[in-house]
């Protein structure tokens, strides 16, 4: 019974972590080109 509480708290949370990640790399991902562009135009 417990176990299967902590596998639906388990899920519920690597959902959350992914959603909340997500933005966060798409920002990153948007800066570290955006560098790398700058870089090499110079």
């Amino acid at each position: 019974m417990f176990r299967a509480i902590a596998d639906v708290f388990r899920m519920v949370g690597g959902a959350l972590a992914t959603l909340v990640s997500l933005p966060f790399r798409a920002v990153a991902r948007l800066f570290g080109g955006a560098s790398r562009g700058a870089g090499g135009r110079r």
